[in-house]
């Protein structure tokens, strides 16, 4: 328990970002600690009333995170409008390619009758997280953390409005230009990839059927993921500047280029929104962990969205930090000590950094426009096709579920 200091609030655990992995950690530690646990989140955005999320974007939750976010209460609120992804195919061709051979597949569940993921809308998803924060009494701080020291007793933070607070534990989920991750001298690894991802919905005339396509062309993936009804979240990736000439172009001529890559199978297609465009880098911080400062979801990691691990890759950060406070309380140590912090960075950052090689891998392969290499590309993954229980330890990783996962990852309590 941090001592009390003058005119500072005293919390069990400050978080810091009010976005999906920051409001899901709260969650998952008020589900371990209990009602009695003192949960703080900070973030400037909730100073807007009636916050929407205008992100344009939807995730695929994996069927651990569904697990993770069923369990602390927060599935329900968002399944009535979630798309299970029932399949998913991978062609590899150029754009021009008058067919468009499909060389690996998979099928939907990781368990009989469970999905190995679900489409949401990241909007929909922060909303359900706010109000499942708000009847858990956690409570909201409209303002960021400006700077924040350690002592032996704790960790003191300031807010930029001038609130001061005490902790045991500060958890940096602040983003990808975390300002506690600079703060405590963490240096990271990283580069751009000179790519954006464009990001729409369109509606089509025929049903996907739960459906999802990546596509691999030279300039990068092209991924169509289902969501309710007849829609679909486009997730197209091109070099920066001709993602900007792509956005620019009046949009009847914006149209007539997604349908090249989407493809006619779905019927006529119409923009439902507005498209933007997000540049693609990769990230990792070289230690997940300073004295009593724990980094979750981006602030630790960004990596490329070829394999729509993102988010899930943060829920799983989620999960072990939840378990490891978690279990550091009911044996009453120090819930921000070195050893909890530490059994933390040990279960993530083999993951963490393996799934990073791998998008990154991923993504300078099918980059490639050597034909000899797009042969032997598409052989791989063919032979892959072939190979049941291959494709479905890559599912069963991919999903969240492989190694040894937190207990929240495999849908137990805390």
């Amino acid at each position: 328990m941090p001592q009390q200091a003058e005119d500072a609030a005293v919390f069990d655990v400050v978080i810091a970002g009010g976005g999906l992995a920051g409001l899901s950690l709260a969650l998952a530690l008020r589900h371990g600690l209990g009602d009695g646990a003192r949960l703080a989140i900070a973030d400037p955005a909730f100073a807007a009333p009636a916050r929407r999320n205008d992100d344009l974007r939807a995730s695929a939750f994996a069927a651990g995170a569904r697990r993770l976010l069923d369990t602390v209460g927060v599935w329900a609120r968002v399944a009535g409008e979630a798309q299970p992804m029932l399949a998913m195919e991978i062609t590899d061709s150029r754009l021009g390619d008058a067919a468009r051979p499909v060389f690996l597949q998979f099928d939907g569940e990781v368990e009989p009758g469970e999905p190995f993921a679900d489409m949401v809308p990241n909007a929909l998803m922060q909303d359900a997280l706010l109000a499942a924060a708000g009847e858990a009494g956690l409570v909201l701080l409209p303002a960021g953390v400006d700077a924040y020291s350690v002592d032996a007793a704790g960790v003191s933070a300031r807010l930029k409005d001038g609130t001061r607070l005490r902790a045991a534990l500060l958890a940096a989920c602040d983003g990808g230009r975390s300002r506690l991750r600079s703060l405590a001298g963490i240096a990271t690894v990283g580069w751009s990839y000179r790519q954006s991802a464009i990001v729409m919905t369109v509606g089509h005339e025929r049903p996907h059927e739960g459906k999802a396509v990546e596509h691999f062309l030279p300039a990068g993936p092209f991924a169509r993921l289902p969501l309710a009804g007849n829609r679909s979240s486009i997730v197209w990736t091109e070099e920066s500047g001709a993602a900007e000439r792509l956005l620019a172009l009046p949009r009847v001529l914006l149209l007539d280029e997604l349908e090249q890559r989407f493809g006619l199978e779905l019927g006529a297609l119409e923009v439902l929104d507005t498209p933007k465009a997000f540049p693609l880098g990769f990230q990792m911080a070289r230690r997940f962990v300073a004295d009593r400062l724990a980094l979750v979801g981006d602030a630790a990691h960004t990596i490329h969205p070829i394999a729509g691990q993102g988010i899930n890759m943060g829920l799983r950060d989620v999960a072990a930090l939840a378990e490891a406070v978690t279990d550091a309380a009911r044996l009453g140590l120090d819930i921000g000590g070195p050893d909890v912090l530490e059994r933390y960075q040990r279960w993530r950052r083999f993951d963490t950094v393996s799934m990073g090689v791998a998008t990154d891998g991923l993504n300078r392969l099918f980059g490639q426009r050597s034909d000899a290499l797009r042969l032997m590309r598409d052989i791989g993954m063919g032979l892959v096709d072939r190979l049941p229980g291959l494709k479905g330890h890559l599912i069963r990783g991919a999903a969240g579920l492989g190694g040894q996962p937190p207990r929240l990852l495999r849908g137990e309590a805390l």
